[in-house]
């Protein structure tokens, strides 16, 4: 298989997304268009689509140009039954590509959090082999509706559209499942000021954290990650 990829900042980790691509063997096509690299075609060359977080909002059109072409690109790739994800400002941006509204700075969730699958996500095949409530790492401000058509697959008491499905294998999650401990321990060391700020105490914490919530998210994180790469 050959999935391409979509950074949309400087430091972007695969994680357990990486994890599962690689134990399939797959060929990765990585695209940096923040670098003013090119985005991948709308007639995929590739059999998947994925498009990772950033700093930046879904409407930054100013800022970063690209945008409005990334959002036609996940409408392309889902109008063609292809599967795509898109997770944390990829889900934002994939609300906007259908036609829901991004609610800037009005849901701000960090850390290890509590997610609830819907009744219709307990059924989805991404989320079927996941507990009703599990936790994931969170780390967003940012949030959106729910597109027209969209089935709503999970939700939290901050961000109720927490995951979504566009078509067959279209996913958007406002959480980042691809987050091992090991990515947030980087996360914490690459940016240690904005990760404070965001849950003060959070450094002292850590090592407690990790060893708890986040080894349970790590379980959870990587049987998404595997569930998606079945599904292409």
């Amino acid at each position: 298989m050959r999935v391409a990829i979509v950074e949309n900042t400087a430091i972007t980790h695969h994680g357990q997304i990486g994890v599962a691509l690689h134990e399939r063997a797959a060929k990765i096509d990585l695209h940096k268009p923040f670098r003013g690299e090119p985005l991948p075609p709308a007639r995929a060359q590739a059999d998947a689509l994925v498009v990772f977080g950033g700093e930046q909002s879904a409407r930054d059109d100013a800022s970063h140009p690209y945008l409005p072409a990334l959002a036609d690109l996940i409408r392309a790739y889902v109008a063609q039954d292809l599967p795509v994800l898109g997770i944390c400002l990829g889900a934002q941006v994939m609300a906007r590509a259908f036609g829901a509204t991004n609610h800037l700075g009005t849901a701000r969730e960090f850390g290890w959090c509590d997610v609830t699958l819907t009744e219709a996500g307990r059924a989805d095949p991404l989320f079927a082999a996941q507990p009703a409530v599990f936790p994931i790492f969170q780390w967003h401000s940012d949030t959106f509706s729910l597109p027209e058509g969209a089935v709503h697959l999970a939700q939290s008491p901050v961000a109720s559209a927490q995951a979504f499905r566009i078509g067959r294998a279209g996913y958007a999650t406002r959480f980042h499942f691809e987050a091992s401990r090991a990515v947030v321990a980087d996360w914490s060391r690459e940016f240690p000021e904005l990760t404070e700020a965001n849950a003060p105490g959070w450094h002292r914490a850590l090592p407690g954290l990790a060893a708890t919530r986040g080894a349970e998210a790590d379980g959870h994180g990587l049987a998404l990650a595997r569930a998606w790469v079945g599904l292409i």
